[in-house]
């Protein structure tokens, strides 16, 4: 059994980061998140300790490590994006290797950095990249590395998931702190495509607002074209008859990528990795970063070129 603390505990992730501690037959010794709404810990570790102040969470790891011979083996990351860089570093200052969610961090020179602090406390970083474990996006990876080297797969991506005013009130809509749109809901989707069809050869974009993102990536095997929004302006009339609030697609030769089911249990395939010796490090995530890096200080170039037909 291993020793885990949780970073985050009230965030939207942190249930299937305990789920899949739980589920992997580890323990939860404490937690900590400046919010207290955090009841959901009493359905998986109702024995961990929780803390509000990072303050004395730090001094309670570091009271169980020298007065108890109690020693964390993983510190779960579900914090706001833009604390990542700060609590992987805390995580591998405790003796600790970190599970971090995505983003991982926002910048590509954090991840540069971070590997000197692997380096000097020989502690290491997982990224939670589960749509890398789900069973189609595999099949679509190996039918893509089957394919002839040349070919060029026309993919078109399209992520809705509406979000009422709360949310450019919060962390999540203050660029420094989430790092905008096409990181905070599209990383999930870049990893997901750079992993399937190569590397980056271009990077457009043609619109790049507060509620809506739109650009083309050219990878080695794909020339893809994305739109993504939060604002349910732009639901297709369907969704919006069902009442649903979320539309995803990714669309490859003009097949839809099936892939809506099997996300339960995902976390929990990532977890079982990392334990096992496997799991995703530093420079897994590095390209994902790079391209919504490369994404929020660009100068879009509205409707020009090869677009995405939600711009139409």
């Amino acid at each position: 059994m291993k020793n885990f603390a949780l970073i985050g505990a009230a965030g939207y992730i942190a249930p299937r980061h305990m789920k899949a501690i739980k589920d992997t037959g580890n323990n939860l010794l404490a937690a900590y998140d400046k919010g207290d709404s955090v009841g959901i810990i009493d359905s998986h570790f109702p024995n961990a300790d929780f803390f509000v102040e990072f303050e004395r969470f730090d001094r309670h790891i570091e009271k169980l490590k020298y007065e108890k011979s109690t020693f964390l083996d993983y510190v779960s990351i579900c914090s706001p994006n833009y604390l990542h860089d700060a609590h992987i570093r805390f995580a591998l200052r405790s003796g600790a290797d970190a599970i971090c969610e995505k983003p991982l961090v926002l910048n590509p020179w954090n991840i540069d950095k971070l590997k000197k602090v692997e380096e000097n406390t020989g502690k290491r970083v997982y990224n939670i990249l589960q749509l890398r474990v789900h069973p189609s996006i595999i099949a679509m990876r190996e039918k893509v590395a089957k394919a002839d080297k040349d070919t060029k797969f026309d993919v078109d991506l399209t992520y809705l998931t509406s979000r009422g005013h709360w949310y450019q009130t919060s962390w999540k809509g203050d660029v420094s702190k989430s790092g905008g749109i096409a990181t905070n809901i599209g990383v999930h989707f870049y990893d997901m495509l750079s992993w399937i069809f190569g590397n980056v050869q271009e990077n457009v974009v043609h619109v790049h607002e507060k509620d809506r993102a739109a650009g083309y990536l050219e990878f080695e095997n794909a020339r893809v074209r994305w739109f993504l929004s939060i604002n349910s302006k732009y639901l297709p009339k369907e969704v919006k008859d069902k009442g649903q609030t979320t539309f995803r697609s990714i669309t490859i030769n003009g097949e839809e990528l099936e892939f809506s089911g099997g996300f339960t249990d995902l976390h929990t395939m990532v977890y079982k990795d990392i334990l096992n010796g496997k799991g995703y490090g530093l420079e897994a995530a590095r390209t994902a970063i790079e391209i919504v890096h490369d994404i929020r200080n660009a100068k879009p170039k509205g409707k020009k070129g090869d677009f995405h037909s939600f711009l139409s």
